[in-house]
């Protein structure tokens, strides 16, 4: 085995990306104290082409200079918009039709892996702050709650991880 080049990876350019189909996916930050998660999110969302992010709150967003280190270009691809909280994300997202989930442990909570999602229907998951999670209040709004099942003693992921896996597993099928 070895490495595949740049150029054997086939990466489409900016604008292409921008003009590609995205999966009917946006992710919702709410209050995200690290611009470095935030700056990761982005990065992750470009790899999976979601459609956009939605950055609530006082979470960091672009330009900002720990968002660009860790997102390495991602914030100039991935589509986003800032809201004063996530009430008026959730307005937006309501508009546009979409169902929209908390990612977070709840009572009654959908485990990861037995959505049943077509990923055709447009989607929104909600990622809360580093140590309080999603607010209850943000959860009220939520059509429901998606819960990453954890094996370990923390029972808590950082968001940025979380992410990516909610992401992987939203997309894993529609990639050939």
């Amino acid at each position: 085995m070895r490495k595949l080049s740049m150029e054997e990876l086939g990466r489409m350019s900016v604008e292409a990306f921008k003009e590609s189909e995205k999966i009917p996916i946006v992710v919702v930050l709410e209050n995200i104290r690290s611009a470095y998660n935030v700056g990761s999110v982005f990065r992750t969302s470009d790899a999976f082409r979601v459609e956009a992010i939605y950055i609530t709150g006082y979470s960091a967003k672009p330009p900002h200079k720990e968002v660009k280190k860790t997102a390495l270009g991602a914030e100039e691809t991935v589509s986003w918009m800032h809201f004063a909280n996530a009430g008026e994300a959730i307005a937006a997202l309501r508009e546009s039709n979409h169902t929209i989930l908390a990612v977070e442990q709840v009572e009654g909570s959908t485990k990861l892996h037995q959505l049943n999602w077509d990923g055709q229907t447009k989607i929104a998951v909600v990622f809360g702050n580093e140590v309080s999670g999603v607010e209850q209040s943000t959860i009220a709004l939520c059509d429901g709650c998606l819960e990453i099942p954890q094996l370990g003693v923390k029972h808590s992921l950082n968001i940025a991880t979380a992410a990516g896996v909610v992401l992987w597993e939203l997309v894993r099928k529609k990639i050939p």
